[in-house]
């Protein structure tokens, strides 16, 4: 792709990084015009149309290939390994291919479920062999691997039909009497549970919305959502699937392209290209490539079966995934016809072509009317983008109009009209898109592990456009709480909001994470727009004391500021008369009320400078202050990196202590940073298996977050689970203190699904109704 850019003339390239909205007709035209001459061009455009290229086709020999190098493991003992191989000959082998007279998708899943159940994974080890009986159900070794899966899992009765089948279809003597010998040992098992099916995650809504929500115009922001009524806090208010969505390029082999959840062993490729993965058969249905249910075989056993076997396999063999309540549009069929657009270009662009097709097979007769940018009602910001970011647009545009056009060519012309409104839906799903995310933990597997005192990550796994929630506007306060169940949009209040009042999210930073300065400047970069919420625009102490030093005045709790949240402090005061905003939600803590107090009763900012303390006016040295403190960070970063590395860090750990003394002596004991040390050392302490220490420090962190957050943010309940995870790993019983404030913490930001979405949160509500 850079090559092609790179033989763009440059009097073309200048006038496309110069352009705006109403230039686009005739600078696509110009590109459109060079592009036609070029040969590179349309070999590139070849590349990506040609099923013949097989950039992400399927292939039998390196199916082939990776089933030996499976085998291989297998028989060595390496069941890791052989599932990998298996995994990957999965990806490869074309669906109708064949190996030995038996179908090779069947065989490759019945060898990965066979590894799977050695790993102990039985599961995982039962699906797999489901998804070979439904290729494959004559093949008597699969119903015996699934008889043993079954009866791993405790499914007796499924278990004794599975070998009832196998022993009808096997026609080796030995190996009836080794089933029969299986049999019969089941047969004495009382214990009975139904079949277990396909895998399926629970992200039924929690009853109807319960608020009335209008869209309005204001006179800053444009379009708003306002609240008819009044809203209690925790109420679910908005719900939304998304009208176009992509996973992202780095979470391909870790997360399921349809759903978004964290793939697991036995992941289900698409049926006809190798690029996505799925956790179920039902995503790979749902996600409209191929049908796996096509290769379907009939059983047509020529057998004397019992009614019961007879139902029992066609229950196994013939799954349903229909899902009535729900609609969804094949987004991947069009990527699975010959286009491998997956493969090269860039998930935006990807994901614009999901939603051109979409509109173009919901249409009830032909073509666009040239009004590919009236797909997505929302706004752009084509005149603020990079110049850089302008060709990409004009580039890929071209690009993705020309593969889309060898299948769609009556209703998409190849004309600058259409390139020119395609670059519009690019530039709308930039500034309108959100990123779906999931957590990720240390330990899944156990409720409460204490190595969680480490970062609590949130995964961007996917791209999507939501119509009705793209008119949600951003705040660095927001009293709404966005997130996502597979690939739904919920959104949930976090606050009593009164009727008339605008609902806001927070598009990432919010008061108390980052300083207005970065806020701001995040904002602009990202979505073109100045943030001029409550939050940037009128003081707050978060703020103050997000980066802020300690005043060299022994007993002062005033703060120092640098040059850098100077200038946007000085801005907010300059918009209002006094700092009455201070005054309100201020907390009973001395330090905060004094200071609050102080600036309060000012009416001459002079004083507002970098390195006068704001609460005395003493003048403070910050760039002695600074070098003490990056002398301290460099001996924290070298803990922070061995407890990374897993290496020793007892000594490292007490080395840093003694810096931390000075981060101490130097920043606002509110200062951010002093508690992210602090739940650096408490990780470290943890490891080397000092849990009251680790516990100690991790207290100190949620302190000081309790400070810029409020006790009650989501941030705050993150914490409080580290604490309660250190508890339960001293054996201690975890306070009921924690315990109730993590469970009323999550209930207000997801409600009942968070139970669903944080095994944690189910577990610690079911140790509160024991004590209770």
């Amino acid at each position: 792709m850079e090559k092609l850019k790179s033989v763009i003339p440059e009097t073309l390239k200048h006038k496309i990084s110069h352009s705006t909205a109403a230039d686009l007709d005739s600078t696509c035209s110009s590109l459109l015009e060079f592009f036609t001459n070029l040969p590179p061009f349309h070999q590139l455009v070849r590349d990506l149309t040609d099923p013949r290229v097989a950039l992400c086709g399927k292939i039998k020999e390196a199916a082939l290939e990776a089933k030996a190098k499976g085998n291989q493991c297998f028989t060595n003992g390496d069941y890791s390994n052989a599932l990998h191989f298996y995994s990957q000959a999965l990806r490869s082998a074309p669906m109708d291919a064949e190996d030995n007279e038996k179908n090779l998708v069947a065989t490759l899943y019945l060898n990965r479920a066979s590894s799977l159940h050695k790993l102990g994974l039985f599961m995982e080890s039962l699906q797999d062999c489901n998804r070979a009986l439904i290729l494959s159900p004559v093949y008597a070794k699969t119903w015996f691997r699934r008889a043993k899966a079954n009866s791993s899992l405790g499914n007796y009765e499924d278990a004794i039909n599975d070998f009832g089948v196998s022993m009808e279809i096997e026609t080796s003597l030995s190996v009836k009497r080794q089933i029969e010998n299986e049999l019969n040992q089941l047969v004495g098992q009382s214990r009975l549970r139904s079949s277990a099916k396909e895998k399926q995650h629970d992200c039924s809504a929690d009853g109807p919305l319960q608020v009335e929500l209008q869209c309005a115009s204001t006179p800053n922001k444009g379009r708003a959502m306002i609240s008819l009524t009044n809203i209690p806090m925790a109420s679910l208010i908005y719900k939304e699937d998304p009208h176009g969505v992509i996973i992202l390029k780095h979470c391909r082999e870790t997360h399921c392209a349809f759903c978004f959840n964290e793939l697991q062993a036995d992941t289900v490729p698409c049926v006809s290209c190798s690029i996505p993965l799925y956790c179920s058969l039902k995503c790979q249905v749902q996600a409209g490539g191929e049908d796996f249910l096509k290769y379907k075989a009939e059983y047509g056993f020529k057998l004397d079966l019992s009614d019961d076997l007879e139902q029992h396999i066609r229950n196994v063999t013939s799954p349903s995934f229909s899902s009535p309540d729900v609609k969804h549009f094949a987004e991947h069929r069009h990527e699975c016809q010959g286009m491998h657009l997956p493969a090269v270009l860039p998930s935006d662009v990807v994901l614009a072509g999901r939603i051109i097709v979409k509109h173009i097979e919901e249409q009830a007769y032909g073509g666009l009317d040239h009004n590919v940018h009236k797909i997505l009602d929302l706004c752009q910001n084509y005149g603020q983008l990079s110049s850089d970011t302008k060709l990409e647009f004009h580039v890929y545009s071209i690009i993705l109009l020309c593969c889309l056009q060898r299948f769609y060519a009556a209703k998409l012309p190849l004309n600058s009209t259409i390139t020119s409104e395609i670059i519009m839906l690019l530039s709308k799903i930039r500034i309108n898109s959100m990123a779906v995310v999931r957590m990720k933990y240390s330990d899944v597997k156990q409720p409460l592990n204490y190595d969680l005192t480490g970062s609590i990550e949130q995964i961007e796994v996917a791209q999507a456009v939501y119509s009705g929630g793209s008119l949600f506007n951003h705040s660095c306060e927001p009293n709404i709480h966005a997130y996502f169940l597979s690939r739904t949009l919920f959104m949930r209040a976090t606050e009593n909001v009164t009727a008339g009042s605008e609902m806001e999210l927070s598009y990432g930073p919010q008061v108390g994470q980052w300083d207005c300065g970065e806020r701001r400047m995040f904002l602009k970069d990202r979505y073109s727009f100045i943030c001029k919420c409550s939050g940037c625009t009128q003081v707050n102490l978060s703020d103050l004391f997000h980066g802020g030093y300690r005043c060299i005045k022994p007993n002062c709790d005033g703060v120092v500021l640098d040059s850098s949240v100077i200038k946007y402090e000085k801005e907010k005061i300059g918009h209002c008369e006094r700092l009455s905003c201070l005054q309100d939600n201020v907390t009973s803590d001395d330090s905060f009320s004094k200071l609050a107090h102080y600036m309060y009763e000012q009416t001459d900012y002079h004083w507002l400078e970098p390195g006068s303390c704001l609460g005395c006016a003493t003048f403070c040295d910050l760039q002695v202050t600074k070098k003490s403190i990056s002398k301290a960070e460099v001996h924290i970063q070298r803990m922070k990196d061995a407890v990374t590395s897993g290496a020793r860090t007892t000594n490292l750990l007490m080395d840093a202590l003694r810096y931390v003394d000075i981060l101490r002596a130097k920043l606002h004991p509110f200062n951010r940073r002093l508690a992210e040390v602090e739940d650096d050392i408490a990780q470290a302490f943890c490891l080397i298996g000092n849990l009251q220490a680790g516990m100690d420090h991790c207290r100190a962190s949620v302190k000081i977050l309790e400070k810029l957050y409020g006790e009650r943010h989501i941030a705050i309940g993150n914490e409080l689970i580290k604490l309660a995870s250190i508890q339960f790993s001293m054996g201690q019983e975890i306070s009921s203190d924690y315990t109730t404030r993590i469970v009323a913490i999550f209930s207000r930001y997801y409600g009942s699904h968070a139970e669903i979405m944080f095994p944690y949160v189910r577990y610690l509500k079911k140790q509160s109704c024991r004590v209770v």
